[in-house]
């Protein structure tokens, strides 16, 4: 199948950070810890939904935590998506980060190395006392995806999936084939949305990042 027709027949994947939540305020690591938006991050939330007005969303995808699920129930009403059918799903969930949840994380910076600290944030398996590598996220969230997402994106459906930062990058790594080195440098910013155009297998053929100006403390 060349690449022209898969990509006419394919549904695009639109995936979204969920915005500012309560902790993200406050720079603290939150993973698995259930927060709600704050005011800034709703009405972020709603700006996104502007950006992705003009294509149509067939079904969506959101996590278990409440911030991803309130951000989601944002960007639908704004698009005015008031029936499409969402999953909600724990292995979408962000990164659990054990003994380090609730933590400061620009105290924490102070206290470890450099090195060390930039890994514990963006390093692909270093561990975590009582938590995940982002390998751990990746083992959940990528056969969730092949088994719950691309099949819809298969049948020619749009697809809109908000998750966390790290459920996200966990993604993009199978989607572009990103190494495991490569990985530590890629960042899914607040107030960014990134459209991908897939081949059957789930990987990239083409990417559009549309964002709106965020300012969060995390």
């Amino acid at each position: 199948m060349n690449e022209e027709h898969t990509k006419e027949h394919m549904g695009k994947l639109i995936i979204a950070r969920h915005h500012e939540s309560e902790w993200n305020k406050l720079g603290k690591w939150t993973g698995t810890r259930d927060r709600h938006l704050d005011e800034y991050g709703f009405q972020k939330s709603n700006d996104m939904g502007v950006l992705i007005k003009d294509i149509s969303i067939d079904c969506a995808f959101a996590s278990m935590l409440v911030r991803s699920i309130e951000t989601l129930s944002c960007i639908l009403n704004v698009c005015e998506k008031y029936t499409v059918p969402t999953e909600h799903s724990a292995a979408l969930n962000e990164r659990d980060y054990g003994d380090y949840t609730g933590k400061n994380k620009w105290e924490m910076e102070k206290v470890l190395e450099p090195l060390e600290f930039e890994k514990l944030r963006r390093g692909w398996d270093y561990p975590v006392p009582n938590g995940e590598t982002l390998k751990v996220v990746y083992e959940r969230v990528v056969p969730y995806f092949l088994e719950k997402i691309l099949p819809r994106l298969q049948e020619g459906k749009n697809v809109l999936v908000v998750a966390h930062g790290n459920s996200l990058r966990a993604l993009m790594k199978y989607i572009e084939h990103i190494s495991d080195e490569g990985i530590e440098h890629v960042e899914f910013p607040f107030g960014s949305i990134v459209i991908y155009d897939l081949d059957m297998e789930g990987h990239m053929i083409d990417k559009e990042i549309r964002e709106t100006a965020s300012h969060v403390p995390a």
